[in-house]
């Protein structure tokens, strides 16, 4: 399939007639009240749709509910939440097209990557499901001492509380059910902002926990202005923040959270080593795979590729190629693989990095051109640490490649950065996968794979700036639950 020219102007969807605003969801009740504001798409500037921006007022108010909502929902049986979970998947399901062209449409994403997405989020709430069942305990001994003769103990989990999340515009569907499926296992109200950029996902969302039978006020969701969303960190009657989104924006939310736990999930720079005892052309598909993949917009995705010296210009010979047949254009289209950037803004920040690199001796090999929001995907050489998109996370369709004589000295490159999300390892030596498990500062380590690779029920998040906590359904029910134990002393 021929490729876009970088150069062709997107040309812009005709404007859909102006919709009434889809309401936010605040104590049971879909209101349409606060500033009406729309939903542009990041690739033409067509409107998606449009909804209302919360006031204080019903911040305060969503916090009341999630207060008055928790001792119900805390007390839910177990086999109410495993139907509620179930049915919102099924939900999704039903709907899996309708969502698909919605996270298309909002985020820029390519319809055959938010299809994929739309899939993960049904398993993600399957497995929620099934966690629901599995918040166990511990029976323990208590009497190893003469003192304790008679006494035994049990610690079960029990949701900490009211929960204040919020979400990005990368994953609009997925993410969210990240936080409001495990929320549902363990028993807790939520009170949720999802991205300005991408509020209609979750909206719609929403509705469906609100069909399955979720409490009236355990579930609000509206759009905040960062200037009124200072109560989801701030106020002591949440009592847990979790938060995906920028290090930058996570380490000062946690600054100021006060008592409250706080679960993060932040950014990363990811990297994968390929050593010169793999398969370079299944490693070079990966790493595009990886590294281009909804414009690199992925904390995840393949940003620094680390290769033996010995097989660069091989490896090259089978990723250039690759990088340089993907299509950019229309989200909607079905042959396309990238799509734009979430704003012009992203993009030019991204092409402002890549001339700043080549203009301290980087040399661009492939891509880079800068069409409105769209980024040619882009790779570059000849880069080092000191650079700026070397050591940041770039959040774009960009990757570097470069050379390493031993794979110590790949993995030392690996942890020379303030990021730990996740790593790949590409190799066939099993004793090098685990010399990298034991060595690499990281959250997982993907051996025989990209570090963009997840599946939704694995633990998932990061070390130093990456994050603090784990996702994954069974983990984050762990962020959301608190152990108390109960000693009997039955003479």
């Amino acid at each position: 399939m021929p490729k876009k020219q970088q150069s062709e102007k997107i040309q812009p969807r005709s404007k859909p007639e102006k919709r009434p605003a889809m309401g936010f969801l605040l104590d049971g009740e879909w209101r349409a009240d606060g500033e009406r504001f729309e939903i542009l798409a990041p690739g033409d500037g067509s409107v998606v749709g449009a909804t209302y921006r919360a006031a204080p007022e019903h911040v305060e108010a969503a916090i009341r509910a999630a207060v008055r909502a928790f001792p119900q929902v805390r007390r839910l049986p177990t086999y109410e939440r495993e139907r509620i979970l179930n049915q919102v998947a099924a939900g999704i399901e039903s709907s899996r097209e309708e969502f698909a062209r919605l996270i298309a449409l909002e985020a820029g994403k390519p319809i055959r990557t938010a299809r994929a997405e739309v899939d993960r989020a049904i398993f993600t709430w399957r497995v929620a499901a099934e966690e629901a069942a599995r918040i166990g305990g511990e029976w323990m001994a208590l009497d190893r001492q003469a003192s304790a003769a008679g006494r035994w103990g049990i610690v079960r989990r029990f949701p900490v509380g009211p929960i204040g999340a919020i979400t990005p515009f990368n994953f609009p569907l997925n993410l969210v059910s990240h936080k409001w499926a495990p929320a549902i296992a363990a028993g807790c109200s939520v009170v949720h902002k999802p991205a300005p950029q991408t509020p209609l996902t979750a909206l719609r969302l929403a509705r469906l926990v609100a069909e399955a039978g979720w409490p009236a006020g355990a579930l609000n969701v509206m759009e905040i202005s960062n200037a009124h969303a200072a109560p989801l960190v701030a106020d002591d009657r949440l009592r847990l923040l979790t938060f995906t989104g920028s290090s930058a924006v996570g380490w000062e939310l946690k600054r100021i959270a006060g008592k409250k736990r706080v679960a993060l999930e932040l950014g990363g720079n990811a990297a994968a080593v390929v050593h010169d005892d793999t398969d370079l052309a299944y490693a070079a598909e990966r790493c595009v795979a990886g590294g281009f993949s909804y414009a690199g917009q992925s904390c995840i995705s393949v940003q620094r590729i680390y290769v033996q010296r010995g097989v660069e210009e091989k490896f090259l010979a089978e990723l250039l190629p690759r990088v340089r047949a993907l299509v950019t254009g229309d989200v909607l289209d079905e042959r396309t693989d990238v799509g734009p950037m979430i704003s012009e803004a992203a993009a030019r920040r991204a092409e402002s990095w890549i001339e700043q690199a080549v203009s301290n001796g980087a040399r661009l090999l492939a891509g880079g051109k800068r069409t409105g929001a769209f980024l040619a995907p882009a790779v570059l050489g000849g880069t080092n640490k000191s650079m700026q998109i070397s050591c940041e996370e770039v959040f774009a369709p960009v990757a570097l490649v470069e050379p390493y004589d031993e794979f110590d000295q790949a993995l030392d490159r690996v942890n020379d950065s303030r990021f730990g999300l996740q790593a790949g390892i590409f190799t066939s030596d099993v004793r090098r996968i685990f010399s990298a498990y034991d060595r690499l500062d990281v959250g997982g380590v993907i051996a025989g794979d990209i570090p963009s690779w997840r599946t939704d029920q694995m633990p998932y998040g990061g070390t130093k700036d990456s994050g603090l906590g784990r996702e994954g359904l069974k983990w984050a029910i762990e962020e959301m639950t608190e152990p108390k134990l109960l000693v009997m002393n039955l003479p």
